[in-house]
């Protein structure tokens, strides 16, 4: 069965009318689509770790940090330092060399020796960091622990040209990203099955879906699963899985339900878009669509002297405004409307996108459509 979800998309033109392409909806029986497990939920505590480091980009072609960046030169000295170079840092001018932020996602289940990728951003004022290296940088966990140690050539995918005043920049030159660039020294032990048992989380928390999900999976494993709130799922691993949980993982994914959803309306005033689910109903109430169009023109005369007179050239704008009333078009929509009823009417009257944003506005201030409507 296929998703019922009417789609108005405005394409605004050169005088400035807006056309409207409407995508056919199916009947009110179709009110709701089969998908996976998969793809509307995901096992809890299976997740992803942030990490982030501070370290050095060397090797710019003068498009670093200036000296003013304190701790871009005290970082350097600092490095040196470790090496057994003393430099006198206040004469330093570390324009190939920037301060850089290095940040990365450590995946789940993510073993020592696996390669990460990072993004590089510049923290100083460098121009940019196209065609740097990244020097050796501990990436940390929210805990302080050091989980992957970056090191490697940054590629920004932009650029800065010109010189002085006369500059001109694609894309942000001051962000690169270098794949594989981390390599994990420590690894987040995530236990799959514990206790034998796992939970379902919901990506949109719904107690119809919940429930349904819960009894879908009862019907393939038997009474193993409890629906404890509208977001979780709490599962108990069957015996016969017990020593293969990612393959009982894998069978749940695939099992088959039909999602709820609430009736809502996303509307994009910037662009005319309007997406309509098909659950949404109406009372009965009456629509009238009209424009009043009012137009001034401005219109400059001359006006000259008689000869051999001693008056001057006066110059006049003289106004012409016209008025202009479309006639209103009213429908009245019955209490069993649905979302074909809806967007038939509205394109009976002739209401562009942006008319019809503006109806199902006032249609909500006024009570007579049951649906969230949401303004982006």
């Amino acid at each position: 069965m296929k998703k019922l979800c009417s789609v108005l998309l405005a394409g605004t033109l050169a005088l400035g009318t807006a056309s409207a392409v409407l995508l056919p909806a199916q009947s009110a029986e179709a009110v709701s689509a089969v998908t996976r497990i998969k793809d509307i939920a995901h096992v809890q505590g299976i997740r992803s770790n942030q990490l982030q480091g501070y370290g050095l980009v060397v090797g710019l072609p003068k498009t670093g940090d200036s000296n003013k960046v304190k701790e871009t030169v005290q970082s350097i000295g600092n490095m040196l330092k470790a090496y057994g170079v003393s430099i006198d840092t206040s004469s330093m001018k570390p324009d190939n060399v920037a301060a850089v932020i290095v940040t990365a996602s450590l995946p789940p289940f993510a073993r020592e020796g696996d390669t990460i990728d990072i993004t590089v951003s510049a923290v100083g004022d460098a121009k940019s960091i196209q065609g740097g290296t990244l020097l050796q940088t501990p990436l940390l966990a929210g805990n302080g622990e050091v989980y992957a140690v970056a090191q490697g050539p940054v590629s920004t995918g932009g650029f800065v040209a010109g010189k002085g005043g006369s500059t001109a920049t694609k894309n942000f030159p001051t962000v690169g990203t270098t794949p594989n660039g981390a390599i994990v020294e420590k690894s987040v032990e995530d236990t799959l099955g514990e206790g034998g048992q796992i939970s379902l989380s919901l990506s949109q928390p719904d107690f119809t879906t919940a429930a349904r999900m819960a009894q879908m999976i009862n019907t393939r494993f038997g009474g193993v699963a409890s629906a404890v709130n509208p977001s979780r799922i709490d599962i108990r691993v069957p015996a016969g899985y017990r020593s293969n949980v990612v393959g009982f993982v894998a069978q749940l994914e695939n099992l088959p339900v039909t999602p709820d959803n609430v009736a809502k309306v996303v509307l994009n005033e910037r662009t005319g878009t309007i997406v309509m689910g098909g659950d949404v109903t109406v009372d009965e109430c009456a629509i009238t669509q009209g424009g009043l169009t009012i137009q001034v023109q401005h219109q400059t005369d001359v006006n000259q002297p008689d000869p051999f007179s001693y008056g001057s050239t006066v110059i006049t704008r003289n106004a012409d405004t016209k008025v202009k009333e479309d006639r209103a078009s009213t429908i009245v929509l019955p209490a069993t409307a649905n979302i074909n009823d809806i967007v038939g009417a509205l394109n009976t009257v002739g209401a562009t996108p942006r008319d019809i944003i503006s109806i199902i506005q006032a249609m909500k201030a006024a009570g007579a459509i049951h649906a969230d409507v949401q303004l982006i």
